[in-house]
């Protein structure tokens, strides 16, 4: 797996942690943490975001097996310029995304989660508590859905589950200090992260098209090697 593609998987994971105070911060503090002692109450918080980075996991897993039959297919640098496009329409966007998100079959579900969630929150046990990271894991969330498109441009299924296992695991700091210390993220903080999540989108959305297109610029835009042995056998 890329270098590039690790460091960027654990910075947007940290980044999205600041995204998930606002979003999930309601859900991370009522959580029916065991609170007997200190020990206790870090490894209650520790199995549910165990659980989210369980659901990236196989979900990196699913798309990062897409990507791979897409690259197998030739269709890597098209993958690439459409994932990359795809980020920063969603900055300049961001309602348009949410409204289509909105109409999709698959946002019916989010009412079934939430009252799967609810029966768990009644239950002060480690099996809940992981279960409930992993359905919290399915909810619909815009930087989750942008790693979820990086993960198809991993390379394959193994790269696409370490990628999203590394975006679960650059969440953890902030969601664990949420966890067991309450909101603790001040306000100004928080307004200044949110603002930060999609410039760092807008960044990697651009590198990505530059990948795509193969201008033969080092590490930003590398030539397409396919394309550039094609033109040497039809000489």
């Amino acid at each position: 797996m890329q270098f590039d593609l690790i460091s960027a998987a654990l910075v947007f994971g940290f980044l999205t942690g600041f995204h998930c105070v606002g979003m999930c911060g309601p859900i991370a503090v009522s959580l029916p943490i065991k609170s007997n002692s200190w020990y206790s109450r870090t490894y209650s918080a520790l199995i549910y975001n165990f659980g989210r980075i369980v659901t990236y996991s196989v979900m990196g897993l699913l798309f990062g097996m897409v990507g791979q039959g897409l690259r197998l297919a030739g269709m890597q640098q098209w993958l690439s310029i459409a994932i990359g496009s795809a980020m920063i329409l969603s900055v300049f966007f961001p309602l348009l995304f949410n409204s289509v998100a909105a109409k999709s079959p698959l946002f019916s579900l989010v009412n079934i989660l939430k009252a799967k969630l609810g029966l768990l929150f009644g239950k002060k046990t480690y099996s809940s508590l992981f279960l409930i990271g992993l359905l919290n894991g399915l909810l619909p969330c815009g930087p989750v859905y942008v790693a979820i498109g990086l993960s198809l441009a991993a390379g394959n299924a193994i790269n696409g589950m370490f990628y999203m296992a590394l975006f679960g695991l650059g969440t953890v700091p902030i969601m664990l200090g949420l966890n067991l210390l309450g909101n603790f993220v001040t306000a100004p903080i928080r307004k200044y992260m949110r603002k930060a999540v999609p410039v760092f989108i807008l960044v990697i959305g651009v590198w990505f098209v530059l990948k795509g297109l193969g201008l033969g610029v080092h590490l930003v835009s590398p030539p397409d090697h396919k394309l550039k042995i094609n033109n040497e056998q039809t000489r």
